[in-house]
């Protein structure tokens, strides 16, 4: 492992670990020499995902059921992890859900669910486990937004709001924490094709997607790792207060 790279040390929380970008990322993160620390509502699916990471990398993975849609869930999560893990250097807010409906048909539960969710769990819990990260002067905190928030396509009103959001939450927050030696970001991921978009997306319409993409093809989770790594290491220090887009692409075409 490249010096700049390594997480030997750290301690890593990824929000919505047990599966698809969550999964894949805290994987790179303990490939990095990270212990990390996996989220979701379902126990069987963070059995599973901590078992498979453990195994593959010798990395300590311990794991806790959370509904980031409860608010009071956030600072219990975090609470729970520091008594477990002692720390957390690096928090990836990756819970998320998408709920496809026109501005026409949202319900006020449907929109409150999906912004509790994908946008104040996210500020709750970086509010909860920044001082600690201030108190060691170091500390990265990810959100993963969405190329849905720069863009967008009918019936996505929620969503992209929330997405969209989370940039605005970035760059603010990286004004606060820069001088306390911690970097927040986005990453914007594009045409991964995980449990979420399948349920939600026809054929047709994955097939759409990749047809849009600049190189022809959805993303593998995998594919994400990297940057988030990028974002988690020292090899971003410097980078803050901004959104790195990974689409393959698909954002580069307009025509």
């Amino acid at each position: 492992m490249h010096p700049l790279f390594d997480l030997t040390g750290r301690v890593a929380l990824v929000t919505g670990g047990s599966k698809g970008l969550g999964k894949a990322m805290a994987l790179g993160f303990a490939e990095a020499g990270a212990q990390v620390f996996l989220c979701s509502r379902h126990a069987d699916e963070l059995a599973a995902a901590a078992e498979e990471i453990q195994s593959h990398t010798g990395a300590e993975v311990g794991w806790t059921t959370a509904d980031m849609s409860r608010r009071e869930e956030c600072p219990r999560l975090a609470q729970h992890v520091l008594d477990r893990m002692g720390r957390v250097d690096i928090l990836v807010n990756n819970a998320g859900s998408n709920l496809p409906q026109t501005i026409d048909q949202i319900t006020d539960a449907d929109w409150d669910r999906i912004v509790e969710l994908n946008l104040s769990s996210c500020m709750a819990l970086t509010r909860a486990l920044v001082p600690q990260m201030q108190a060691r002067r170091w500390g990265r905190v990810i959100h993963i937004s969405s190329i849905m928030g720069l863009a967008s396509k009918s019936g996505r009103n929620a969503y992209s709001a929330t997405k969209s959001a989370l940039l605005g939450l970035a760059r603010a927050s990286a004004l606060d924490l820069g001088r306390s030696g911690i970097t927040v970001n986005c990453l914007a991921p594009g045409p991964f094709l995980t449990d979420l978009p399948a349920s939600v997306l026809s054929s047709a319409e994955q097939q759409a997607f990749a047809d849009r993409t600049a190189v022809g093809r959805w993303g593998h989770p995998r594919e994400l790792a990297g940057p988030a790594l990028l974002l988690a290491s020292e090899a971003g220090s410097y980078i803050t207060g901004t959104c790195l887009v990974v689409d393959g692409g698909t954002l580069a075409g307009t025509f």
